[in-house]
Parts: structure tokens; C-alpha cells; sequence
């Protein structure tokens, strides 16, 4: 065997090549799920600019709070099966809400149900626009859209293994890994895409390694289902969640009417062992029946952990039941710190940022790997002087139609937040239709323009729907810019100053890919 067939077959070109592959397969849903991902850290404050109509928060007694809603609850539902009460205690909540839950009929079906957002101080309810928001964002990169749990966990499950796939080969291939993160040289057409690469896959390495397998954690039961078949009996796995994360000592309804205790002693006890401020949910269950029982939750906003204390009271004579502590199994307590470090709902204002600027850097980092593989056999095909490779076209048109076309698509998912009728039926899910047909639109739109001024047209069509945003926040509310700081409103001033940077950004690009189209070789724009 010569040199260059034992350099060709080695184990370093081998990895490149499952590296190479591992990232294209799914390259594009991968950089779907960065894009919404990386959105999802600002989900809360997205929420907020997409219901103007919201009042600015209230900093208010909790115990106040707790029973105001409880008082309502009682008049609104009171033969409710639950009332789930979620306090506003830390960013996350920033408003209160309760979510109640019908008692089930017997045929089977349940009753009525319902969400709200309420007001902190008087427990009147809210009633802002209908609104997809920043949840609907944040739950696309782990959900997708239009599709059951059953596939779309499958989906997101075998994209994350590809992606881990794509990690470790990544650092297997570049022996020269900190070098190559110094060097970033521009207006070389390849190399300049590659060094762009290795640049953002190497300066947030750990952020990917730890997202992507906390990812693989959050499916665990999806993709290796037999861990709870294996153990437990036909249907075992609602109870194997029933016994991994319900709290003990919930009982079903007596049947015989009781009163409901005195809130604001309970919420007393509670703070004098988690503090002011810590209680995050109230849990109650068969409220106005003997057997009521009442869950409480610790706040998670100062522990890495997605899980805290529990505690289960007599909802009748407010006895304590059951103490549930956030660690109650090391197995658990491993695989809640991770999810907890892959949500970041912890993270401060500086941290939340560095998030945010990490999975920017891993959305870099997939846009630029498939934008390499397709630059490359564009060069290599025009050496050679032949037709395009099989399905190098295909590549070419979801690049451009997925990595500048879905940010197109998301601005427009905001636009229709301000220009879609607030009285509209379905308003929320037009929303995202919305995002979706102009996604759509775009691949079309792609697959039939010039490849040489495809780039550039999305680029400035990205910049002016971006830049357009905070003007059409101001048009059709009164919670535009310019008023937001006046009035020292951060989040909808913050907002709008995001989407004018990115539309900034995408300015630039779009000035520099018509430099280099004017000065660069062949191949060195995508």
C-alpha cells in the first residue's frame, strides 16, 4: 500500500468523513433547533414585547398574592379537581398565573379547564393579545412544529446524536485545534469559511458539549425506551413517573365538602424555611374536599437544579405531610443538573447573556459547516469544469433558504404579532403559520433565483425585516423605543434594540458578500 492510500484510509480521514456526513445529514434541522434554542433564553422577555397590553411588573407580597388568587379560584372554580398557582417570584414568572383543572365526568371526558394570567396585586385577570410568543420559539427547538411528540422526540433525539457525533470527530480531526482557533483569515475564500468554523466550534466548545449532551438527557426515555419497559409492567410508564416525580401522599377526593385552610399561615411557614420570596407554586388538589392536599414548590431561580424541595400539606387542617427533598435520588439529582444547566434558568442578567452569545456561536458553527461542504464542491466542480455534483443544487438551496431564509421567517412570526387582528380566532397559531408559509416561500423563492445573487437578496431582505421591527412596534403600540426608555421599560426597550442589531448584522453581511463577489475568487462566497 502506498503513502497516500494508507493517508487516505487512516483513522483521521475516516473521522473526517463521519464528521463531514454527521453534519449534513441533519445540518439543517440542527441549526432549527440553535436558532429557537438560542431565542429561548430570552423567551420571557419575547413573551412580554409579544403582549404589550400587559401592565409593568409588580413587586408585591407574595403571601398577598396567594391569597387574592386562592379567593378567586374559590369563587371561579371552586369544584375544580386543581388549582395549580404559579407565583411570580423571580424572572421566569413574572406574572402570576393559575391553571385549573375540571373535575372528570363519567364518561370519561374532563371538564372544563383553563389558564390565566392574573394581576398580582388584585388577582383581576389579564387579557393581553393571543400569542404563540417566546414559549412557542423555545418549544419548536425541542418539539419542532405540526408533529406528535412520538416522531418529533425521535427527530430532535437522532439530530442530537449526530451532533455529539459531529463534536467528537470535530476534536479528533484537528490536531491543531488552538492553533486553529488563533487563525481567522479572511477574504480566502475556503479556508476563510473554515477557519470561521473552527473558530466558533472551538471558543464555546464547552457550551455545545454540554448542550448537546444534556439534549441527549432531556430524550433519554425517548431514545432508549426499554430502561422503563424493562422494569415495569404494560403501560409502566406513567407509573414510572408517577413514582420518579409525583410528590407522595396525593390521595383521591373523599368525596365530602370541607373548607380550604387559611392561605397566609401556610405561606408564613413556608417562608420562614425558604425565605421571602421562595415559595414558587402552590399545588392544590381537590380543593373544597376532605382529602385536599396542598404541594408546594421551592423556586429554582438560585439553584443550577431543575428540581427543589416539595412539600405536601393537609389542605383541611394544613398539617405538614411529606417533606420531598430536591436531591431524592443521586441518579435524579445528576440528571437535573444537567437539565438545569441546559435551560440556564438560573442564569443572571451577564450569564443569560453568555448563553445567548454561546448558541449564537453554535448556530455559526452548523450555518458555517454546511455553507464549507457546499463551497468546497462548488470549487471542486468548476476545476474540473463539470456539472454541479449530485445533489450539490439541493445543499445550495436549503443553505440559503434555512440559514438566512428561517431568521426571515421568525421576524415575520413578530410582524404578525402586531399586524394579525388582536380579536382574531386562532390568532396564536397563525402566528406560526405564518412563520412557516414565509419559510417556505423562501426555499421557493431560492430554488429559482441566480445562485450568484441569491445570498445577497436574502441578506438585505433579513436586514430590512429586522430593522423594520422596533418601527412597527412603535406604529401600532405605544410601546415603542423611544418611549420604552423614557420610561426605563428595559425589556420592550431591550427588544427592540435586539432586532435593530440583528438587522444591522445582517447589513454588513450582505454589504460584505457583495465585496467579495466583486473581489474575491471564484468559490469564496457560498
Amino acid at each position: 500500500m502506498n503513502n497516500s492510500s494508507a493517508k487516505s484510509s487512516g483513522f483521521r480521514p475516516a473521522m473526517t468523513w463521519v464528521h463531514t456526513w454527521a453534519g449534513l445529514t441533519l445540518g439543517w434541522i440542527l441549526y432549527l433547533i440553535f436558532v429557537t434554542g438560542t431565542a429561548g433564553y430570552f423567551d420571557t422577555e419575547l413573551d412580554r414585547w409579544m403582549q404589550p397590553e400587559l401592565p409593568p411588573i409588580q413587586h408585591v407580597n407574595a403571601s398577598h398574592t396567594a391569597q387574592a388568587i386562592v379567593a378567586r379560584m374559590q369563587e371561579q372554580a371552586p369544584g375544580a379537581e386543581r388549582w395549580f398557582i404559579s407565583l411570580p417570584t423571580d424572572r421566569n414568572i413574572p406574572y402570576p398565573n393559575v391553571f385549573w383543572q375540571g373535575a372528570s365526568t363519567d364518561m370519561g371526558a374532563s371538564a372544563a379547564s383553563g389558564r390565566v394570567l392574573l394581576d398580582a396585586q388584585t388577582a383581576e385577570p389579564l387579557e393581553p393579545r393571543a400569542t404563540g410568543g417566546g414559549q412557542t420559539l423555545y418549544q419548536m427547538h425541542w418539539r419542532l412544529h405540526y408533529l406528535s411528540r412520538q416522531y418529533s422526540d425521535k427527530i430532535i433525539g437522532i439530530a442530537t446524536l449526530f451532533m455529539m457525533v459531529g463534536l467528537i470527530t470535530g476534536i479528533i480531526i484537528h490536531k491543531n485545534i488552538f492553533v486553529d482557533f488563533f487563525t481567522l483569515r479572511l477574504g480566502k475564500g475556503r479556508r476563510s469559511w473554515l477557519d470561521a468554523h473552527n473558530f466558533l466550534s472551538v471558543f464555546a466548545l464547552p457550551f455545545h458539549l454540554m448542550i448537546t449532551y444534556s439534549g441527549l438527557l432531556f430524550l433519554g426515555f425517548s431514545l432508549m425506551p426499554f430502561i422503563v419497559s424493562s422494569q415495569y409492567p404494560e403501560d409502566g410508564r406513567r407509573q414510572f413517573y408517577a413514582e420518579v416525580f409525583d410528590p407522595p401522599g396525593l390521595i383521591e377526593p373523599a368525596g365530602q365538602q370541607a373548607p380550604l385552610i387559611n392561605i397566609a399561615p401556610l405561606m408564613a411557614q413556608l417562608e420562614q424555611h425558604w425565605g421571602a420570596g421562595r415559595v414558587q407554586t402552590l399545588d392544590i388538589h381537590h380543593p373544597g374536599d376532605k382529602n385536599a392536599r396542598i404541594v408546594a414548590y421551592q423556586s429554582i431561580s438560585d439553584t443550577v437544579s431543575t428540581s427543589a424541595e416539595r412539600r405536601v400539606y393537609d389542605g383541611v387542617s394544613g398539617e405538614l405531610l411529606h417533606i420531598q427533598p430536591a436531591d431524592s435520588s443521586k441518579a435524579k439529582q445528576v440528571r437535573d443538573v444537567f437539565l438545569g444547566l441546559h435551560e440556564g434558568l438560573f442564569a443572571q442578567p451577564l450569564l443569560r447573556w453568555l448563553y445567548f452569545l454561546s448558541g449564537l456561536m453554535g448556530t455559526g458553527m452548523v450555518a458555517t459547516g454546511l455553507i464549507l461542504w457546499s463551497v468546497k464542491r462548488r470549487q471542486k466542480a468548476e476545476r474540473k469544469n463539470a456539472a454541479a455534483v449530485k445533489g450539490l443544487r439541493l445543499v445550495e438551496v436549503l443553505n440559503a433558504g434555512t440559514i438566512v431564509g428561517l431568521p426571515v421567517a421568525i421576524a415575520c412570526y413578530f410582524a404578525a404579532n402586531r399586524l394579525l387582528p388582536v380579536t382574531m380566532a386562532s390568532r396564536a397559531a397563525w402566528e406560526v403559520h405564518t412563520l412557516f408559509m414565509v419559510w417556505l416561500v423562501l426555499l421557493l423563492w431560492v430554488a429559482v433565483r441566480p445562485r450568484a445573487r441569491v445570498w445577497q437578496e436574502l441578506l438585505m431582505l433579513a436586514s430590512a425585516s429586522y430593522l423594520l421591527l422596533p418601527l412597527l412596534n412603535a406604529i401600532t403600540t405605544e410601546r415603542g423605543l423611544i418611549r420604552s426608555v423614557a420610561q426605563g421599560d428595559w425589556v420592550f426597550a431591550g427588544v427592540d434594540l435586539a432586532f435593530a442589531i440583528l438587522g444591522g448584522c445582517f447589513g454588513w453581511c450582505a454589504w460584505r458578500v457583495h465585496r467579495l463577489k466583486a473581489t474575491s475568487r471564484s468559490g469564496a462566497t457560498p
